[in-house]
């Protein structure tokens, strides 16, 4: 029997709408979560990723703010303009879309921004609450993927996952399937003799952004099977896993597009609420 579709536009949306009283009570209190997302130079995708979020935002009623900067902008500017949002506090969470212009080194900007507006989550120290096991503000696309997993009804404690991939999406994800009791293995596209491993996993997440690199063959037979990847190849988006013949093989998969990439946005959104419920909190001790 084929793989039942994880439908992560159907689950965002349900996430969305669980959103709507958080953000209401936000809001008698006189506080309207907002974003800031900062857009460096004219990439045609990130003006794509931009749009989604700003689009979210407008419709759970959040205040979001696009700060369009020249490509050709001094990483000391970027910075400067980053601290102005740290201090502001009309703004509660900061997002600068990747990729950015090769002279400018990402890490500093990223670590520029206050880890209490840090929606993305990549600041340092909340990498290292989330060590900790307190997430707080998380990767949006690993918060996402914890969702789309628990959505099919199987509990992560004790379930053999396999995470290909390590970078900005697996090694955040992989604390947090770690934190839930799972067993982990991480690999990534250069790991030797692949396939011998994912076959063992009774859960595979792909982030590589290599198309088709799972096949069948490399997939343990009722797996649910996770595709973080996405790619475009004739103009048509395509994803780490070879969709049609791994879903004769899977019990639960993702789609590209309409799997992981909604749920990502929506969980920005849940960071952004969040973000603003602790200024809330710490305000409200203020007064």
């Amino acid at each position: 029997m084929p793989a039942k579709i994880i439908d992560g536009k159907k689950i965002a949306s349900e996430l969305e709408k669980s959103l709507e009283k958080r953000i209401n009570a936000l809001k008698e209190k006189g506080i309207t979560p907002s974003l800031a997302v900062i857009l460096v130079g004219e990439d045609e995708a990130s003006e794509i990723y931009v749009r989604k979020k700003e689009e979210a935002c407008a419709r759970l009623g959040l205040f979001s703010r696009i700060i369009r900067l020249s490509g050709s902008i001094r990483e000391s500017e970027l910075i400067k303009e980053i601290e102005r949002l740290n201090v502001d506090e009309r703004i509660h969470g900061i997002l600068v879309q990747l990729p950015l212009p090769d002279s400018i080194n990402e890490k500093r900007v990223i670590g520029a921004i206050s880890p209490l507006k840090d929606v993305d989550g990549f600041a340092l120290e909340n990498i290292g609450r989330l060590v900790q096991g307190d997430e707080f503000l998380v990767s949006c696309t690993a918060r996402g993927i914890i969702r789309l997993i628990e959505s099919t009804g199987v509990e992560l404690k004790g379930k053999h996952v396999c995470v290909i991939g390590h970078g900005s999406v697996g090694l955040p994800l992989s604390i947090m399937l770690l934190n839930r009791n799972a067993t982990l293995t991480i690999c990534d596209k250069f790991t030797q003799n692949l396939g011998q491993l994912t076959r063992n996993a009774q859960i595979l997440i792909s982030a590589t952004g290599v198309p088709g690199l799972v096949k069948a063959e490399m997939v343990c037979s009722n797996a649910i099977v996770v595709d973080v990847g996405i790619s475009r190849i004739n103009g048509k988006l395509c994803g780490d896993v070879a969709f049609d013949e791994v879903k004769e093989k899977a019990s639960f998969i993702t789609p590209v597009p309409g799997g992981v990439g909604p749920m990502t946005v929506a969980c920005l959104m849940e960071n952004t609420v969040i973000a603003a419920e602790n200024f809330a909190d710490a305000t409200g001790e203020r007064k």
